[in-house]
């Protein structure tokens, strides 16, 4: 099984960055991203076998993070990726310690936070830039996600979702 953990957005969110993505002119075998796999990865574990998801579902449960706020403010082209994302360029405080724990958790190396959205894939000329009007993302959980690749678009699976804590809720 390949699995990653990741913010998943509601609805409105995924509305919300379509409309965004849509100004965006993309060329040739360029591909957009369906709306329904959008989300922002925050921890890629790879292919791992059956017998440790219980391991990862764990990690999962045990982390207390408060919920955030993220805010995708601005659409980019990643050459190297050939993607286009969208990205926010502050990473808030509750993203950063359920990230850090995340991977201190997991094990995986430390490598630099880049919060972003993919809206199109196999992009290989770079778009013209758009502004892009803020998407105000209000994270309250974050999943466990099975990412099946072939065909021409990947298919995520949900596994397993946890609530962020709510910060206003007495304790």
């Amino acid at each position: 099984m390949r699995l990653f953990f990741a913010l998943w957005p509601d609805d409105d969110v995924a509305r919300r960055l379509t409309q965004a993505a849509r100004k965006v002119k993309i060329e040739g075998r360029s591909r957009w991203v369906a709306a329904k796999n959008y989300h922002v990865t925050l921890a890629f574990v790879g292919e791992v076998p059956a017998m440790k998801l219980a391991v990862l579902q764990q990690i999962g449960r045990s982390l207390r993070v408060p919920r955030f706020t993220l805010v995708c403010d601005s659409i980019e082209f990643w050459r190297e990726s050939k993607v286009v994302v969208a990205v926010a360029r502050a990473a808030p405080a509750g993203l950063v310690d359920l990230w850090t724990k995340l991977n201190d958790a997991i094990g995986l190396p430390p490598e630099r936070l880049r919060a972003h959205v993919t809206l199109a894939r196999k992009v290989t000329q770079a778009p013209v830039p758009q502004a892009m009007s803020p998407v105000v993302w209000r994270a309250a959980n974050f999943s466990l996600v099975r990412s099946d690749t072939g065909g021409t678009e990947s298919a995520y699976t949900v596994l397993d979702t946890w609530s962020l804590l709510d910060e206003t809720e007495n304790h």
